[in-house]
């Protein structure tokens, strides 16, 4: 493949706080056990893409760490995942401003680059050949492609919007419109999804899903002469007019994971029988670091409807539309329903539980007759006996000393000790 790859992990994650306090947003863990970063780095391997740059800036130390670990090719292969860190220089004094700033201030390590530059983004899930929109773009002659995704009305606030006409060719492009009338206007022609062979539905709107491929001296030419920031905001609408921008149609599932709600109902969608997205496919299985886990014990539970990671240890629970993650410790009498649980990076001892005892500090995981409902508890949290997380005062929106809740949703942060016999 004549296609390297960049990927965009350098964004604060604003949105997806708490879980992004001490981590940068594609270090976040996802289904149990995966990082967000597993999703575009798997997905250039199984495109056959493997030259991979990915751009960092905040919080980097745990993606960095597990990008190292995981990720490493052979003395006889010439590809390769390489990190760059944003850091300040004699020319750059600045740290990165946006997507477009990014790649742009990372220009003199792409000079190696392949002719085509796709550009991904660190935070989506979806699964996604991109060989297929690779020969897309040479058989159009694009000078730029970008993957977009057929939504509905209602759901195009949120994103960039784009207009097409009926050879593909992106004619409009506009970031989050907010007016009605600009809605109205950026409506998908039928033609367009005849194109690619696509039902329509209810579907009137073709959103961006951030992901791009350019020709490298095309990118090199645009980044190098303005100061546009960002790729949505800035650079793609200046390059409609004067370059080729193809679009093409991408029906699979996608899903933008920056807010805590996406990333919660993302979650309870991996839980169903027949999910949109999940992670059971042979062929094409998702890469992460490999941890070497003994199976999960479970002794007198009930559990329905639920993901478990390997690692874990239930002891007496009750678990319902959950997800439960690498080596989780849940005690007698818990109850956990609807609920995202990361679990642990390490097994505790019986000297340290014992220690735990003596120094009145709960041990890591869930402890005796908890109940956790419409709740994230991050990595390494340390829940007392008798705790309970249910939004008591239904609220929307609130930061506590040791939790937050955004949208309804109890997220506690990594490492938090909750005491005995809290209640939130």
């Amino acid at each position: 493949m004549r296609l390297t790859a960049v990927i965009l992990g350098g964004g604060r994650g604003t949105r997806l706080y708490p879980l992004t306090k001490l981590r940068s947003k594609p270090a976040v863990p996802i289904g149990g056990k995966f990082r967000l970063i597993d999703i575009p780095i798997s997905n250039c391997l199984h495109s056959d893409v493997r030259k991979i740059f990915i751009l960092t800036q905040f919080n980097t130390e745990s993606l960095h760490r597990h990008i190292t670990r995981t990720y490493q090719f052979d003395n006889f292969s010439k590809g390769f995942v390489r990190i760059l860190a944003a850091q300040q220089t004699d020319e750059i004094q600045e740290w990165y401003q946006g997507t477009a700033d990014a790649v742009r201030k990372n220009l003199r390590f792409l000079h190696s680059a392949d002719d085509h530059i796709i550009i991904l983004s660190g935070d989506h899930l979806y699964r996604m050949d991109y060989r297929k929109f690779f020969d897309y773009h040479l058989t159009t002659g694009a000078d730029i492609s970008i993957a977009v995704k057929p939504i509905e009305e209602h759901q195009a606030k949120g994103l960039g919007i784009l207009k097409a006409n009926s050879e593909g060719e992106i004619t409009e492009f506009i970031e989050k419109p907010e007016d009605s009338e600009i809605l109205q206007n950026f409506k998908a022609e039928p033609e367009i999804f005849r194109l690619f062979d696509i039902h329509q539905g209810s579907r009137t709107h073709l959103a961006s899903m951030g992901i791009y491929i350019f020709k490298k001296e095309i990118l090199f030419d645009v980044l190098s002469s303005n100061d546009h920031e960002d790729f949505g905001r800035g650079i793609i609408p200046q390059c409609i007019n004067k370059l080729k921008v193809a679009a093409y149609l991408f029906d699979g599932y996608w899903e933008d994971i920056g807010t805590i709600k996406a990333f919660f109902d993302a979650h309870m969608e991996l839980i169903q029988p027949v999910p949109k997205f999940d992670f059971y496919d042979e062929e094409h299985p998702f890469y992460t670091h490999p941890r070497y886990l003994p199976p999960s014990k479970v002794y007198n539970c009930q559990i329905h409807r639920s993901l478990m990671a390997e690692g874990c240890i239930l002891l007496g629970s009750i678990i319902e539309n959950s997800i439960i993650g690498i080596r989780s410790f849940v005690e007698e009498g818990a109850l956990i329903q609807n609920s995202i649980i990361m679990g642990n990076t390490r097994y505790e001892t019986l000297e340290t539980k014992e220690q735990n005892t003596r120094q009145n500090i709960p041990n890591l995981g869930i402890g005796h007759h908890c109940i956790i409902r419409n709740a994230i508890v991050d990595l390494d949290c340390r829940i007392g006996n008798n705790v309970h997380l249910i939004n008591k005062d239904k609220k929307s929106y609130y930061d506590g000393d040791f939790y937050n809740i955004r949208d309804g949703i109890i997220v506690i942060p990594k490492n938090t000790v909750i005491p005995d016999n809290t209640i939130v």
